[in-house]
């Protein structure tokens, strides 16, 4: 049913919390299923240098949750333009068809991570 990496990711999650003095806060809601994921990064000299995330939904939302934050630590924000569902799909190992929107979280905090940095 769930990958070894997805199970790895919810019964471990990395990077749980906020980031304390945090450059940028996302946050997202899927309003069908109401699965909702906050993340929060530090940017220093135009690279992510930490991000945490509070997650409140099924076990995909967690585990890519804490997928997208190791996935974004280290990453420079031009790095970031163009990441689809798809590649946190496969950070988790997979998802089942019902869980995928799990996936289109993390791709939308993506996307508003990039939109605001260009704001600021």
């Amino acid at each position: 049913m769930y990958s070894a990496k997805l199970l790895d990711h919810f019964s471990n999650p990395r990077n749980v919390g906020e980031v304390t003095d945090a450059s940028l806060k996302i946050a997202v809601e899927n309003p069908v299923c109401g699965d909702q994921l906050r993340v929060s990064v530090r940017i220093e000299n135009g690279q992510i240098s930490e991000a945490r995330f509070l997650a409140r939904g099924c076990t995909s939302a967690i585990a890519c949750g804490s997928a997208l934050t190791g996935w974004l630590t280290g990453k420079n924000l031009k790095a970031l333009h163009g990441l689809v569902a798809a590649e946190v799909e496969a950070e988790v190992g997979g998802l089942n068809p019902e869980s995928k929107h799990a996936a289109v979280l993390c791709a939308d905090v993506v996307k508003q991570l990039e939109a605001a940095w260009k704001k600021s």
